[in-house]
């Protein structure tokens, strides 16, 4: 989203997860139970079912059938209904259900992208037979504005045959042969909002038009990144899935979603959505959801979060989940702050106004109290909405110590707002009127300058274009790792263009945000940040591997994604490295041609699954530790104070040259002892499937956050590189389990 980091949005979640904490009143709450009973789906028996589970906690059939909220049955089996949580407590004991959980929210977390990642219309149409005329991607988000100009079916024949899904049409929304299929799903009664799959906050359009947008030329956003916006698979079909409501996604709808777009028949499922509290595989909407499209057939792309910069705050971790790190392109915008002494500071914010580049007198926050509302200096400093002197603030501009205090300036009617960076801000925001974002560092300057000058002024002047060489990095607020809840499976799993993207917009919706204000101008298209957005950017990127080999399996496209990635510099990241990137920056026209990919089949993810703990069926039948799911990437979390010793087994499926042999390198810092065995690997056929084993051996180490390199395997212009990370577990990084979990589980 625009602001990947906003407080506000902090604030709102956190009140939601403490309200639906509470056991005193009713509230939504999933029951999963596992597969559904039979391939034969009937809507009537499905809730008959459910009805009578109900029923053992309600006193009639009636008052059962209103509680009910969904039934799952397409796809797997399960429902949603509004209980208190003594009620959810029964139903989690009956032997058929595996987890109860409440209905928690997930929070919603392109001109030059798809050239920076050298996925140019030119090169795309170097790997025939790509076309993505056949591929259907299921977009989870906010809905779309269809009349886009980005979602033209022009030259587009019909649905695949395949197709099985619907388009609701309420509130004027038309599908076409572009966007083939629209639901809608609202467990919680909005009545501010329409019942429709029409988007009305933009997200989900900006995100739809990343993946899949038709090539529209002179896209900008108010002369900003003019340019030809086009999605990475521009005639790819899109089905419409719209489980966000007001920037929350719950996980009643996320749940229904996933059962029906399963039953529908899309091939890749793009979520750009992340939880602050993600929980288990059993008690996660996005995990269970993904588990069973992944056992279908459909790899389910999503957003690693924007709790970034510090580690350990990465969402969506299960090992079927490709998850997304947002990273730069060598493109940023920055507004020039120009002082009336003549010094100039680059402020990291789009500024769209002041195209006279007029200058405006300059204020401290602190120096226009409202006194007469009991405000204090302090409060006025930080530009609290009410906190300012509309009389002294008027036609100036504001400098803040809140680096979200351009509402309460605004509504102060001053001119423009000087504020504060987020921490480690390396993107810029869209803002509702003149506003400069620039370092504590320079804050202190400014208000040097301001308590010298008898007349101090200031002139924040249009946003500019500029080269960001140092790209590609990851952004500041994208999540880290390492993945708390599978310590042996490194997440992220790879990073793509999430800063500054240009993309379609919903009209209606406001182009920028800040809170207690509206910006009521209309845009068709936007730019914005997010790992919301990096992951429809690898979305279409697998729309394309996918295309271009319908049979692979979504461990196949991941892997081939992975392993073709291009390093990133770790110098950028010295701390976190690959708990920042993964394997590395997305490579389409690399990964439709791989050499090796590590497969894994749908019973490897059922055991798995299934290791949390044995209920109605489910089952670990390997005694395997999670390292050796054949993943590609090695990760090896050491307790605090223990030597490294670790031994992973992998095989790898040669989709290359019928004959071919691949040599192994090893990069490694020297405090590692890696061995690779075989060293060399020699295939005869394609499909071929070979064995290698690799051992880790090292020091005692204690506080070490991540030692890393990879295993390479080559083969003429085939390059498999697979990292290697080893870091020490410390007892604040240990998983525990919700109080609520423990009592329903």
């Amino acid at each position: 989203m625009t602001k990947p980091e906003s407080p506000f949005f902090t604030l709102l979640f956190t009140i939601s997860l403490l309200m639906h904490a509470q056991s005193s009143y009713k509230q939504i709450y999933i029951v999963y139970m596992g597969e559904k009973n039979n391939n034969n789906w009937d809507e009537f028996s499905t809730q008959s079912l459910h009805h009578s589970m109900l029923l053992e906690v309600h006193e009639s059939i009636d008052a059962a059938k209103e509680s009910l909220i969904y039934s799952y049955g397409r796809s797997f089996n399960g429902f949603a209904a509004m209980l208190s949580e003594e009620e959810a407590a029964i139903i989690s004991d009956m032997e058929e259900v595996v987890s109860v959980f409440p209905n928690l929210g997930l929070e919603l977390q392109t001109t030059r992208s798809w050239d920076f990642m050298e996925f140019t219309d030119d090169a795309s149409k170097l790997t025939p037979p790509f076309d993505g005329r056949n591929i259907i991607i299921g977009m989870f988000d906010t809905g779309i504005w269809p009349e886009s100009e980005s979602f033209n079916d022009e030259g587009l024949g019909p649905p695949p045959k395949k197709w099985r899904g619907k388009c609701q049409t309420e509130h004027n929304f038309t599908c076409n042969n572009k966007i083939i299929g629209a639901r809608y799903y609202q467990s919680f009664g909005l009545e501010e909002q329409f019942k429709s799959a029409r988007d009305e906050s933009g997200h989900g359009s900006h995100a739809a038009s990343v993946a899949a947008g038709r090539e529209v030329v002179g896209a900008n956003y108010f002369g900003l990144a003019k340019g030809t916006a086009k999605g990475g698979a521009p005639n790819a079909r899109i089905a419409v899935y719209k489980v966000c409501w007001n920037m929350a996604c719950y996980a009643a709808d996320i749940l229904a979603a996933f059962d029906d777009a399963i039953a529908d028949g899309v091939d890749i499922i793009s979520a750009s959505f992340a939880g602050y509290l993600q929980s288990r595989f059993l008690f996660n909407p996005v995990a269970i959801g993904s588990f069973h499209a992944v056992k279908n057939g459909i790899l389910t792309i999503a957003a690693a979060g924007n709790q970034g910069p510090q580690r350990g705050g990465l969402a969506n971790h299960p090992p079927w989940i490709l998850t997304v790190a947002a990273s730069t392109i060598y493109r940023k915008f920055v507004t020039p702050l120009v002082l009336g002494n003549g010094d100039v500071i680059t402020a990291n914010s789009i500024n769209t106004y002041n195209v006279k580049n007029i200058s405006y007198p300059l204020i401290l926050g602190g120096d226009a109290t409202n006194f007469s509302a009991n405000y204090i200096p302090r409060e006025s400093s930080l530009c609290f909405p009410g906190s300012l002197n509309s009389e002294k603030v008027k036609g100036k501009i504001v400098l803040c110590e809140n680096s979200e205090g351009g509402a309460g300036v605004q509504m102060a009617t001053g001119a423009g707002v000087i504020a504060p960076n987020r921490p480690q801000q390396n993107y810029a925001e869209n803002y509702l009127f003149q506003t400069a974002s620039i370092s504590n560092k320079e804050i202190s300057k400014v208000s040097q300058y301001i308590k010298s000058s008898n007349k101090p002024k200031a002139n924040i002047m249009f946003s500019e274009t500029m080269e960001d060489k140092d790209a590609p990095y990851v952004a500041s607020f994208s999540s880290r790792g390492p993945n708390i809840f599978n310590h042996d499976i490194l997440k992220p799993d790879l990073c793509a263009p999430g800063v500054n993207i240009l993309g379609a917009w919903s009209p209606i919706a406001s182009p920028s945000m800040f809170i207690g204000t509206e910006d009521f101008r209309s845009v068709e298209y936007n730019i914005i940040s997010g790992t919301s957005v990096s992951c429809p950017h690898v979305t279409g990127a697998a729309a394309y591997v996918k295309a271009t080999h319908p049979t692979w399996s979504p461990a196949a496209i991941k892997s081939a994604l992975m392993t073709t990635a291009n390093p990133m510099d770790p110098k950028m990241h010295e701390y976190e490295k690959e708990f920042a990137y993964g394997s590395g920056h997305v490579k389409p026209l690399y990964a439709v041609d791989p050499g090796l990919v590590f497969n894994a089949t749908k019973e490897d993810y059922s055991d798995f699954f299934c290791k949390e703990g044995p209920r109605n069926g489910c089952k670990s039948t390997k005694a395997l530790k999670p390292w050796d799911l054949n993943y590609p990437s090695l990760s090896l979390a050491v307790k605090d104070g223990n030597a490294i010793k670790g031994n992973f087994v992998r095989a790898v499926t040669n989709v290359g040259m019928p004959k071919s042999t691949y040599d192994v390198i090893i990069d490694v810092p020297h405090i590692l002892k890696v061995k690779v065995e075989p060293s060399t690997l020699a295939f005869s056929k394609v499909g071929e499937e070979k064995f290698f084993f690799v051992e880790v051996t090292g020091p005692k180490i204690s506080q070490v956050p991540i030692i890393s390199g990879s295993i390479t395997w080559v083969h003429l212009n085939h390059i498999v590189r697979i990292p290697i990370v080893v870091y020490t577990i410390l007892p604040c990084m240990e998983f525990r389990n919700s109080s609520l979990n423990q009592h329903l589980n």
